[in-house]
Parts: structure tokens; sequence; C-alpha cells
């Protein structure tokens, strides 16, 4: 006597499509975290090793900027009070404030913004804060040399000059054609340079990006698990 045939599985092709397809994506998904955890480590690697080098003098930044950036640079110039944004958004142990951006002008006549660091907010939304006086005539200038395409974005809040009016939303990449850097400050030739809180640096680990790598081929491992359980309770 013949035993009874077993009933075939409805749509077994489709499901089986459906398994494959979800099996590539987890793949990728875990392609795609492993390379952006390499790219992050090289990136870390970089910015620690071009912050730990000694001062250049700005002038003697040449070529591609990109093998600059956060390089430690020196140059003289003077500040304009006049040409000053205030960056919203930004915390600094859990207190609300402003990034402050002054134009300055080096002695060889190159025009950028400088990165004053960060400010508490004032009392009321329109209370500008209280920003340390900059220095009259030329200084000296010691930071880290960043990129314009990294300028930090938010919206900006103008400061008045001279207290007349408010200068509008300003773009510091186009309206006033500064050099593409800006300068992370950092001390100066006077100790009121020296910011209280400085731009911070980005996160230096290596972030969960391995972590879920892993975990993308850990749910591929599921598709395909729970694929052969369908298949054997038919």
């Amino acid at each position: 006597m013949s035993s009874p045939q077993k009933a075939k599985e409805p749509l077994a092709l489709f499901k089986s499509l459906i398994a494959l397809l979800l099996v590539i994506f987890c793949l990728w998904g875990s392609q795609w975290q492993y390379h952006r955890g390499v790219d992050r480590h090289a990136r870390n690697a970089v910015i620690e090793e071009r912050i730990a080098q000694s001062p250049i003098a700005l002038t003697s930044v040449t070529g591609t900027l990109s093998d600059y950036e956060w390089q430690p640079v020196s140059t003289s110039g003077s500040f304009n009070k006049e040409k000053q944004i205030l960056l919203r958004n930004r915390y600094n142990d859990g207190k609300y404030g402003y990034e402050v951006l002054t134009l300055f002008t080096s002695t060889d006549n190159k025009s950028f913004w400088v990165d004053r660091g960060w400010v508490q907010a004032g009392a009321t939304a329109t209370t500008p804060p209280v920003l340390t006086p900059l220095p009259e005539g030329e200084v000296t200038i010691n930071g880290r040399l960043r990129l314009d395409s990294s300028l930090p974005r938010g919206s900006f809040f103008a400061l008045p000059g001279k207290g007349e009016g408010l200068v509008s939303e300003l773009n510091a990449q186009s309206q006033l054609n500064t050099e593409k850097f800006y300068i992370d400050l950092l001390s100066g030739s006077q100790a009121s340079l020296t910011p209280e809180v400085p731009a911070q640096l980005p996160e230096l680990s290596d972030g969960p990006h391995m972590a879920y790598a892993l975990q993308w081929i850990f749910f591929g491992g599921l598709v395909i698990y729970g694929r052969i359980l369908i298949r054997r309770t038919r």
C-alpha cells in the first residue's frame, strides 16, 4: 500500500522568490553598514592624526584644501565686528545657545569665517546672547582649518552691527564671497580670543555600523530559517 502523497505548498515558488529578495536586501543592508563603518573609521583616523599635528601658517596651505582639513593653523589679521552671525539650535551640556561666526580678514587679504565657539542664549527669544568683545586691530589666531562644505548648517540669526538694525540671514559661502574654508578658533594673541566653549570635534567613535552589519546578516538568516520552516510544515 502506497503512502499518501504530501500536499503541494500553495504559491511555493512565489514564497521562495520573496524570501530570496529579502535575503538579498539583508545582504545589501549588511554591506552598506559595513562600508559606512569602514569610511567612518578612516575619517576618524584622519581627524585624530591631523589635530595632533603642530600648527602651521595659514599661508602655507596650498593645493587641495581637503588635505588640510582639521590641521591646526595660525594666521594674523583682524575681525569685522559688523559681520557676525549666530547659528541657532546649538546645545552644550543640555543648554540652548548659538555658535558664533565672525568674519576675519588676514594680513594677506583673505576673508573667511571664524567659529568663535558656543554662547548661551539670552533670557528670552528676542534677547541676544552676551558675546565676548573682540579686540581692536591686528591679532593672531590659532585654530583648526575646516572645509566650507562642512560649515555647520542651521538657521542664522543676525547680530546688529553697532546697534544699527540687523544683518539679514547671511550666507557665509556666497553673499560675501569668502574663502572656501573656515577656522575653529582655539586661542589667540589675546586671552579674550580663547573661547569658553570652543567648537567641538565630531564624535570619534566607530559607531554602531559593524553591529548593524551583523544584525542585517542575522535578519537574512531568519528569513532563510523561516522559509525552510514553512516548507517543512506543509
